[in-house]
C-alpha cells in the first residue's frame, strides 16, 4: 500500500508511527469480534494511535465469509454507538470487488498478505480527503498502476510481504 503510493494518505501515518499492529489470536469469528472491541475502545481511549490493522490469521481465511463478517463489523459499530467516529476498510488475499473478475489487478489495493480491518478514524479520513487535491482520481491511478504492474508482480510483491511477515514473527 505505501510502497505503490495507492494511498496518498498512508505514508504520513506509518513513517510518523501512528499505526497500531495487532495481530489477533482469534480462532473463530466470536474472537476477532471481540479482538475487533476491545480495539475499538483502545482507540476511543489512546488519541496518539491514529489507526489500527488488526490482522487475524487464524480466522476468516475464505473471502465469502470475511465479506459477511464485515456487515457484523458495521452492526458492532452502530450498537457502540461509534458509527461516524472509526470506519473500518477491508483487505484480504483474496480480495475481489463485485464488478470485478478475480484475475483483475484492481483486487491488488485490498489484497493483504493476512486477512485483517483496518481501523480508522472518521475525522482522520475527512481532514485527509479534503486536503486531498485529487481525492476522485485516486481509485483511476490505483488501477493504472496496478494494471501497468501485472497481476504476475503483484502476486510475487504479495507473496514477498507474507514471506516478510512470517518471517519477522519468527524471529
Amino acid at each position: 500500500m505505501v510502497g505503490l503510493n495507492l494511498c496518498p494518505f498512508a505514508r504520513r501515518e506509518v513513517e510518523g508511527e501512528r499505526v497500531r499492529y495487532v495481530v489477533a489470536d482469534a480462532t473463530a469469528p466470536e474472537d476477532l469480534l471481540s479482538a475487533l472491541h476491545a480495539e475499538l475502545m483502545l482507540l476511543l481511549d489512546q488519541s496518539d494511535i491514529e489507526t489500527t490493522l488488526l490482522l487475524h490469521p487464524g480466522v476468516l481465511r475464505d473471502f465469502d465469509e470475511y465479506n459477511a463478517f464485515l456487515d457484523i463489523c458495521d452492526e458492532l459499530l452502530v450498537s457502540l454507538d461509534l458509527e461516524g467516529i472509526f470506519q473500518i476498510a477491508s483487505f484480504h488475499p483474496d480480495y475481489q470487488f463485485a464488478d470485478a473478475t478475480p484475475e483483475d489487478p484492481e483486487n491488488f489495493s485490498n489484497r493483504s498478505p493476512f486477512p485483517m480491518l483496518h481501523l480508522l478514524r472518521e475525522v482522520s479520513v475527512t481532514r485527509a480527503v479534503s486536503a486531498h487535491p485529487d481525492v476522485e482520481g485516486i481509485p483511476s491511478a490505483n488501477i493504472a498502476r496496478l494494471r501497468q504492474l501485472g497481476v504476475p508482480a503483484l502476486e510475487a510483491l504479495l507473496a514477498q510481504c507474507r514471506r516478510g511477515a512470517i518471517s519477522h514473527a519468527d524471529g
